[in-house]
């Protein structure tokens, strides 16, 4: 027999029992379920992506622009535990904090190069593990940096075939390219630190492949100068077709200066140091001091032009303090001739400290 007031009672006995459990689940979940936590995140990541970052791409002070980076990443991505992780922005302040990593590298470096130039050994010994350690360090936060670029346009790099991502601003596009380039400079640092962070080589091949869906004459030529860059590092991923890595890596760092934006340089630098041309390294760190005169920064990403110069100045510093036992002088800049430094060499006024 049917008794309906006993199946009403059923259902109402089986709808408590789902509401109950649902309060018990949001009591267990606890601030992870805070809808305060949740707006506030997407509120932050929201204003980062289209306010901060652009006002970050616009700095000159590079050093000021790294700082931003360490100090702001780890409260920007820690909204991740309670939404969606802000990979685009979370990208560009982990480069930026690998920025910071490798300056104080370069500081290390150049403190090892001065302690050997003048025969302290046990100086030289220090300033270079340390040097290490901080490549270490920087190497993983690039790789980071690469990663999250990836996952902010859903681009799997190991997919056959490639899927180019779909970028739909300027800022998603260098963002992307910025990630590819980071990706290669984690395997330099690497490299330099000895392989202590393991960052894993099939980055290179793949940073090939994905560069080619950027396009090149916009961004200076830096995509084909990242692919120049593998091809010379991994040759058997040069096309058949493809012109000389150096003749390409040339004629990128001219497309850099008519952009308004000398990362072309500074890969060019990368590789004249890796693969030991120093003729190439002088004729680059002489074109980008000289297109100083000529150049028309691209306002909206002078932090890419202005990093670029920090990769060069470094570059010509180490040849500074290897041969003279200090930095480039101010007005030495692009030269690297020893005639001309011996005839012109800077020297400080005492008399007025006497």
């Amino acid at each position: 027999m049917f008794y309906p007031e006993v199946s009403l009672v059923g259902r109402s006995s089986a709808l408590l029992r789902q509401f109950a459990l649902a309060g018990l689940a949001i009591v267990l979940a606890g601030c992870s379920a805070n809808p305060i936590y949740t707006t506030t995140g997407m509120v932050l990541s929201s204003y980062a992506e289209s306010e901060a970052t652009p006002y970050v791409l616009q700095m000159s002070d590079t050093e000021m622009a790294c700082a931003l980076g360490e100090g702001t990443d780890p409260l920007v991505y820690s909204f991740s535990r309670v939404t969606s992780a802000p990979d685009s922005t979370g990208s560009l302040l982990m480069l930026l904090a690998g920025n910071c990593m490798e300056y104080r590298a370069w500081n290390a470096e150049l403190d090892y190069l001065r302690a050997q130039y003048n025969g302290d050994v046990p100086a030289a010994k220090d300033a270079r593990e340390r040097a290490k350690r901080l490549y270490a360090t920087t190497a993983s936060r690039r790789y980071n940096a690469y990663l999250r670029a990836m996952a902010a346009y859903d681009f799997d790099p190991a997919a056959e075939p490639i899927e180019c991502p779909f970028l739909f601003t300027d800022q998603d596009e260098l963002t992307f390219l910025l990630g590819l380039l980071t990706g290669m400079q984690a395997i330099v640092n690497d490299s330099n630190s000895g392989a202590l962070a393991g960052v894993p080589r099939n980055i290179a091949p793949r940073a090939e492949r994905a560069a080619q869906c950027v396009d090149n004459e916009k961004w200076g030529g830096l995509p084909n100068a990242v692919r120049a860059l593998v091809w010379l590092l991994l040759p058997d991923t040069r096309p058949e077709l493809s012109p000389d890595p150096w003749q390409v890596l040339e004629y990128s760092a001219e497309m850099g200066v008519k952009a308004g934006m000398r990362a072309s340089h500074a890969v060019q630098i990368v590789a004249a140091e890796t693969f030991g041309r120093p003729e190439v390294l002088a004729d680059a760190i002489a074109h980008f001091a000289d297109a100083d005169d000529q150049i028309e920064v691209w306002d909206d990403y002078r932090l890419v032009d202005e990093v670029a110069r920090t990769i060069v100045q470094f570059s010509s510093d180490k040849h500074w303090t290897s041969e003279y036992g200090h930095r480039t002088p101010r007005n030495f800049f692009g030269k690297m001739s020893p005639e001309r430094a011996r005839e012109n060499i800077e020297t400080m006024d005492l008399d007025g400290l006497l």
